[in-house]
């Protein structure tokens, strides 16, 4: 299972883009709810989460991703379960994508520490402890980061690429014409 953290000021972009792919991958992806069933986006879109943040489990969990957006990420930073999902994903070896400013919620737990990463380029100093590349995706271990919204799909084929394999993204890409 792929778990894509909403919370309200989420980027809408950065969220759904990755999981349209990992959809058209057939991989099992769910949006959940940090702030309720109802989402708003930082542009003020509602969105319906398939799952509140009560109604998720670690049984078969592959990867969670954090979109970026303003104030999405103080709000995903801030919630208590997140955090622990977050915590979990690093003790059992899984996969962690962010996304815009979302990286600087791995970076403030000192997790990409000695890592290649990147972000929006705002939040840069947030990343000092990181090997900071500016744009892209880049992945390093089982963390994915991307800079922003322009790269949503490379980001959301990067997903796809370590939880299928690199032909699935690269069917995916054609498909869309990316």
């Amino acid at each position: 299972m792929i778990y894509v953290f909403l919370a309200d000021g989420f980027e809408i972009i950065e969220a759904l883009a990755p999981v349209d792919m990992l959809q058209r991958a057939k991989l099992n992806v769910k949006t959940v709810g940090v702030t309720g069933k109802s989402v708003k986006s930082s542009g003020g879109i509602e969105v319906t989460a398939d799952l509140e943040l009560n109604d998720i489990k670690t049984d078969d969990l592959q990867m969670i991703i954090l979109p970026g957006g303003m104030p999405g990420t103080l709000n995903l930073e801030a919630n208590e379960t997140v955090q622990q999902y977050i915590d979990y994903c690093v003790q059992n070896n899984l996969y962690i994508a962010s996304i815009c400013a979302a990286p600087s919620i791995l970076a403030h737990k000192g997790l990409l520490k000695g890592k290649t990463a990147t972000c929006f380029p705002s939040f840069a100093d947030d990343l000092k402890e990181a090997n900071y590349v500016a744009g892209g995706v880049r992945t390093d271990g089982k963390f994915i980061t991307a800079a922003g919204a322009g790269v949503c799909i490379d980001f959301g084929l990067k997903c796809v690429e370590v939880l299928s394999d690199i032909q699935t993204a690269q069917s995916i890409k054609k498909a869309i014409q990316a």
